[in-house]
């Protein structure tokens, strides 16, 4: 069953009960608190609210289907799983807009009030950072410190507050988190960053002269971090919100051409409806074209994918990381 099926199955059975589908509290934090909380340090939204709420959850199971008997939601969630719990849950609406985390949980990241974690399905528990781009398994959960000042009794959350919104405690919160990263990357598979880097560093020189690397979508912090912003400002590019982004988005500044690739480890290929959706991105920016790449680390994987698939827009290149001194371009039979 799909997850906001799902979802919509435990509201539908709180209903039937006569019971609301989420307590006054979780942990013993009412949605006022949270509210009180985040107003003291001009960090309220009705989301952020939600979202802090949903992540105190320790009475639902976790939505991670292989996580271990007694982890609960609390344990860590992934942006799927957030949206749903506030949207359908909470609400009894629709799911949050996933590309609407950089407001619903960015700035509570920048704070250290969430921190991340990634579900490792090999383990089956949950390790710090999100040491694989894009995964399903990216996850999120209050920070200890920050669940304890909301927690904590009417006469001392305020001054508990204020020692831990202090800028350099804010610092080496952001600092432990990144030293957390780096570890985490080597317990798990990092290989689609790992083709990120060889498609700019192996691909992007040899086959793409000219063009300069405006955009990566290599982490899960910031949709667009700020030297991107910077790079697609100088390229006259802005991107909005229902924007399809790619893995790399290269410009070549005399031609004024844009280039996309495709790195793809699970899925992702630059398929007709990806084209047009890029396509209507260049157009709207003015450019005078766009081309695009599908890169694959092996014949082996490019042969399970496409013999399962087909999806490869016509007009369109392959590049094979590991016979990387040629790219293959996709032909569709010319109609009669």
């Amino acid at each position: 069953m799909a997850l906001e099926d799902r979802i919509r199955s435990l509201r539908e059975e709180a209903r039937k009960k006569r019971a609301s589908p989420v307590p006054d509290a979780y942990q013993g934090v009412t949605k006022d608190r949270i509210a009180a909380v985040l107003r003291e340090i001009d960090r309220y939204t009705a989301d952020q609210c939600d979202v802090v709420f949903a992540l105190l959850d320790d009475e639902h199971d976790s939505w991670f289907t292989t996580a271990p008997a007694g982890t609960t939601f609390s344990a860590g969630a992934s942006t799927a799983h957030i949206a749903c719990h506030v949207g359908i849950l909470q609400r009894g609406g629709r799911k949050l807009d996933r590309e609407g985390r950089d407001y619903w949980l960015k700035p509570l990241w920048e704070l250290g009030a969430v921190e991340k974690v990634y579900f490792d399905s090999k383990s089956r528990r949950f390790i710090q950072g999100h040491p694989v781009a894009k995964s399903s398994s990216s996850s999120y959960r209050l920070a200890d410190d920050f669940k304890n000042i909301l927690k904590a009794p009417d006469k001392q959350w305020h001054g508990m507050l204020h020692a831990w919104i202090n800028e350099d405690q804010i610092r080496q919160r952001l600092a432990l988190q990144a030293q957390m990263v780096e570890s985490s990357r080597s317990l798990v598979d990092t290989k689609h960053s790992d083709l990120i880097r060889a498609c700019c560093q192996h691909y992007a020189p040899r086959f793409l002269p000219g063009y300069e690397i405006i955009y990566i979508d290599e982490s899960d912090g910031d949709r667009i971090s700020e030297p991107d912003h910077d790079n697609l400002y100088r390229a006259g590019i802005k991107i909005e919100l229902q924007d399809a982004m790619p893995d790399v988005l290269l410009w070549n500044p005399k031609s004024d051409h844009l280039w996309v690739i495709e790195a793809v480890t699970s899925d992702g290929e630059v398929d007709n409806h990806k084209v047009a959706q890029l396509t209507a991105l260049a157009k709207r920016s003015g450019k005078s074209g766009i081309g695009f790449t599908t890169a694959y680390q092996t014949w082996s994987e490019a042969a399970r994918r496409q013999g399962r698939y087909k999806n490869i827009a016509p007009d369109t290149y392959i590049w094979i990381q590991e016979d990387p001194s040629k790219h293959y371009l996709a032909q569709a039979f010319p109609s009669k």
